[in-house]
C-alpha cells in the first residue's frame, strides 16, 4: 500500500493487490478513497477495476482507476492522477504490484506543488527511489497549463 495525498506519501509496504480484507482495514485506519494504478488483467485472479470499486464501496471508499504500464507513465496518466487526487476524500491510498506505479503518479501529480527534490525525498522516506524522475518532475513543474 502506498499512502498518497496532496502533502506526502507515508512509508509502508504494498500488497500487489488488495483484498477485502486490506481494504476492510484501509477503512478502519481512517482511509477515505483507493486508487488503483494496476490495468485490468495484468495478472491472473486480479480483480477488475469494477470490482475494485464494488469492493472499495462495501467498505465506505471512493476508488479511481488510472491505470498505467510500468514505466510508461505519460503526462495525461499525471494529469488523470492529480484530477483523482484532488477530487477524492482524502486520505487515499494508492496501490499497484509494487507500489512504484502509484508512488510515480503521485509525484508526477505533485511536481507544480512541490520541487523534485522535495518529492524525490518524500518518496524516498516511502521507501520508494524516484530519482530518475527528476528531469519529468522539472518539466511537469514548468507547465503552463497547470
Amino acid at each position: 500500500m502506498t499512502w498518497l495525498s496532496s502533502r506526502s506519501p507515508r512509508p509502508s509496504l504494498p500488497p500487489p493487490q488488495l483484498t477485502q480484507d486490506d481494504l476492510a482495514a484501509a477503512a478502519k485506519a481512517g482511509y477515505r478513497s483507493i486508487i488503483s494504478s494496476r490495468p485490468d488483467g495484468e495478472e491472473a485472479g486480479q480483480p477488475s477495476a469494477e470490482e475494485m470499486a464494488r469492493m472499495a464501496g462495501e467498505h465506505g471508499l471512493a476508488f479511481a482507476h488510472v491505470p498505467i504500464v510500468p514505466g510508461k507513465a505519460t503526462d495525461a496518466d499525471a494529469d488523470r492522477m492529480k484530477e483523482a487526487l484532488a477530487t477524492l476524500p482524502q486520505p487515499t491510498l494508492g496501490f499497484c504490484r509494487s507500489g512504484t506505479r502509484a508512488a510515480t503518479l503521485w509525484a508526477l501529480a505533485e511536481a507544480d506543488r512541490a520541487d523534485p527534490a522535495t518529492i524525490i525525498a518524500q518518496a524516498k522516506a516511502a521507501g520508494y527511489d524516484l530519482a530518475d524522475l527528476t528531469p519529468a518532475l522539472k518539466r511537469r513543474s514548468e507547465r503552463v497549463d497547470q
